[in-house]
């Protein structure tokens, strides 16, 4: 572990020296409390037992109640999970090149090819401020006293002194800020790594992932237009040494008024960096995750006990009552002749009478009943003696 030298009785040195030990220190801090975490002799090792020992019995108890299935798609996701876990949450190595470089390095090194400089975009970024801060120092110390008195806030040295204060919060500030508050998140990551097994807890985890985005993209944002931003502001900074100890008013009010425009711009890029975090959704895996774990509960769809009454249920549903509606609309706005007309159109015809059969033998209902009694009667005989015999 290096050794970080502490800020000094008169402090940094500059805005480079500041971000250097600032760095460091985070550095340290952030090893010291991951190996007080779950290092090999943390304080929360038992603790990280006990949760990889839950996470693999839930595991265990939805394979044998069918709540997951026993597939490639769905026990995938899950080791990998859990892999990872175990990789980012007990190895201060996988941490430290991975989670850690990626927070700190990788915005400077995409700085650097964005602004085409060989090294760190920031410490070039923190000399370019020096350089300014110098000149607004000595141009400050080298002015001369008026002949008149002039109030002591409209008095060139003041505006100055007040714009290069400016400037110096609307960097420094926001770079020492982005720093300390990222170091904070990386000594706690550890901790929102395991919550990222659960599902009741992966929203934890998400809001720390993005959180250490929005200030992985502040110092980035800041080297990137605060570089832009100085190109305008050196020439007239550099413009106070030919003037030597005779500053105008107008040229101190340009530059305090540049360093507000240029604090306001530092201040914009919090919002610009929460707003791409916000926008950012973690949404697939988990919900790759959750459909795995709850695809064959959704395969085993519920069906009615009976299914004879639960069709006459589904055939009572009214169907078509649009068109019933349309359709006695319609014969309403009819006239009353065409109306009439649709009305015998609709009616059934009447039925044409279907011939009746008639029995042989008289016509007459006594001469028929006279013509079958004998025969019913001589029917019923004949049954009798086929019983009898």
């Amino acid at each position: 572990m290096n050794q970080c030298a502490p800020f000094g009785a008169e402090g940094p040195a500059g805005v480079g020296d500041a971000l250097q030990k600032v760095d460091c220190l985070a550095s340290d801090a952030t090893a010291m409390s991951f190996g007080r975490l779950f290092g090999a002799h943390g304080s929360f090792q038992t603790a990280l037992t006990i949760i990889l020992t839950l996470y693999i019995a839930l595991l265990a108890f939805n394979l044998l109640t069918g709540r997951s299935a026993l597939r490639l798609s769905v026990l995938t996701p899950r080791m990998m999970t859990l892999g990872l876990v175990l990789t980012f949450a007990t190895s201060w190595i996988a941490y430290q090149s991975v989670v850690w470089n990626l927070a700190t390095g990788a915005p400077d090194e995409i700085a650097s090819v964005l602004i085409g400089t060989k090294g760190s975009a920031t410490a070039l970024f923190a000399q370019q401020l020096d350089g300014l801060f110098a000149a607004i120092t000595d141009a400050v110390s080298n002015i001369k006293p008026a002949a008149v008195p002039t109030p002591g806030f409209a008095s060139s040295a003041n505006i100055l002194s007040i714009a290069g204060l400016i400037l110096l919060l609307g960097t420094v500030g926001v770079l020492v800020v982005c720093r300390l508050a990222l170091a904070a998140l990386m000594i706690l990551g550890p901790v929102f790594i395991v919550l990222a097994l659960f599902d009741g807890t992966r929203g934890l985890f998400e809001g720390w992932l993005k959180s250490v985005a929005m200030f992985a993209f502040v110092p980035l944002l800041t080297v990137v237009m605060g570089s832009g931003a100085l190109v305008a502001i050196a020439p007239m900074i550099a413009a106070l040494a030919d003037n030597g100890g005779d500053i105008p008013l107008r040229i101190a009010v340009s530059i305090l008024f540049a360093s507000i425009i240029y604090l306001s711009l530092m201040l914009l890029i919090f919002k610009v960096a929460g707003t791409l975090t916000r926008s950012w959704r973690l949404g697939r895996a988990s919900a790759l995750m959750s459909r795995s774990a709850a695809g064959p509960m959704m395969s085993h769809q519920e069906r009615p006990l009976n299914p004879a009454v639960a069709a006459p249920a589904a055939a009572s549903t009214p169907v078509g009552s649009d068109r019933v509606r349309s359709a006695v609309a319609s014969l309403e706005a009819m006239p009353s002749d065409r109306h009439m007309a649709v009305q015998s159109a609709l009616q059934p015809r009447a039925m044409a009478p279907q011939p009746q059969l008639a029995l042989a033998g008289p016509s007459d209902a006594r001469g028929q009943l006279r013509y079958l009694h004998p025969r019913v009667a001589g029917a019923s005989a004949n049954s009798s003696k086929e019983m009898v015999r």
